[in-house]
């Protein structure tokens, strides 16, 4: 078996494509509710209850720890989820006119 023209001769197109590729998993984001002195416990708790799909008991805890803390974990997404997560916090957010901040992070 020789290389030819970046190929290696002798074995199949199918068996090249194999060893080229390898499979990862996606990246993951945190998505992170800030805490500010004017949007409602009541708002967040029900974001993270929309948008997270989160139960109320879990919503309640993370409210607390963006109030308590500056910030919460909101969930673990990929790139695309996190980000549309993120926009549709500040768009609920903008509507309501509250100040919250929400963001990603690479996990």
């Amino acid at each position: 078996m020789g290389k030819q023209d970046g190929f290696i001769v002798g074995i199949d197109s199918e068996q090249q494509v194999r060893e080229r590729t390898e499979l990862r998993p996606p990246r993951m984001y945190r998505v992170i509710l800030l805490n500010d002195h004017y949007t409602s416990m009541e708002f967040v708790v029900d974001v993270l209850i929309r948008v997270f799909h989160k139960p109320a008991p879990e919503a309640r805890r993370i409210m607390l720890d963006v109030h308590r803390r500056g910030s919460g974990v909101c969930g673990v997404y990929s790139y695309d989820i996190a980000r549309t997560k993120v926009s549709r916090v500040l768009a609920l957010a903008r509507e309501q006119e509250f100040p919250l901040r929400c963001t990603f992070e690479e996990a």
